[in-house]
């Protein structure tokens, strides 16, 4: 499924939050909207998710134009955000709608694939950051969504765990193909996960530069290859506002 962004601004309280940002998606890519703190990559997601309809411009999804919430988009925020009276599995598939889904059945498969099976019958106040994030990622996918938004997902995890969660979300992926648009402001986080990345700066936020990245996943964690393109995403940005320097689209192989 395709989604494309056309000159898509949002203005809070007569403040630009984000300006001008056009982008589109291939079928099955993981996109990574990567900046600093304030640039509106948030923004960004909330608006194609449909949770915020107040922007201009035009989002489309496979060339339909869409303002709202829809049903081919799941969505994972930065904490896990479960139900604390319902269990896992009652989490897990609680937008689970059809006389014809066995919801049950449904349920364990996507807990299978995050690796919690045998723990549906557990409540939120017993799992580790780690656990309920994975039941987040479970409820999410369960729908079948063609379009999954992940807004800093692994942002508030240890280290390893968010390690481990990187490759649960790629293995997950090769399962599915699912597009997705991955916002993060963790530049190893967005080189070793996504297809593509496109660099936000300013405030308002604009699209700086994108980088491509043609090398399949997963990556090397660490190699010299991602540490030169850190560098490079780095460099991009410490630019001053203002400053006359021309960023244009980089296309790397890594």
């Amino acid at each position: 499924m395709s989604l494309e962004l056309k000159e898509v601004s949002r203005t809070f309280n007569g403040t630009p939050a984000i300006n001008n940002i056009s982008f589109r998606t291939k079928s099955g890519e993981i996109v990574g909207l990567l900046g600093t703190s304030g640039c509106g990559k948030s923004t960004i997601l909330r608006s194609i998710a449909g949770l915020d309809t107040r922007y201009y411009g035009e989002i489309t999804i496979n060339q339909k134009r869409t303002k709202g919430i829809q049903a081919s988009i799941g969505y994972i925020f930065q904490e896990p955000r479960l139900l604390p009276w319902l269990n896992v599995m009652e989490n897990v598939t609680f937008g689970l709608t059809g006389k014809k889904i066995n919801k049950k059945q449904r349920g364990l498969d996507y807990l299978k694939s995050v690796g919690l099976s045998q723990k549906e019958k557990l409540y939120p106040k017993q799992l580790s950051g780690g656990m309920a994030q994975r039941v987040a990622i479970a409820r999410a996918l369960v729908t079948s969504p063609e379009i999954l938004l992940l807004d800093e997902p692994f942002s508030a995890l240890d280290a390893f765990t968010k390690m481990q969660l990187q490759d649960l979300l790629l293995s997950i992926w090769s399962k599915y193909q699912t597009t997705m648009v991955l916002v993060t402001h963790d530049i190893d986080e967005a080189l070793f996960l996504c297809d593509r990345i496109l660099i936000l700066r300013g405030q308002p936020g604009t699209v700086s530069a994108e980088i491509v990245l043609e090398q399949s996943k997963p990556r090397l964690r660490g190699s010299q290859e991602m540490a030169t393109l850190k560098a490079e995403i780095l460099e991009i940005l410490q630019l001053e506002r203002g400053e006359e320097k021309s960023i244009q689209e980089k296309r790397y192989t890594v």
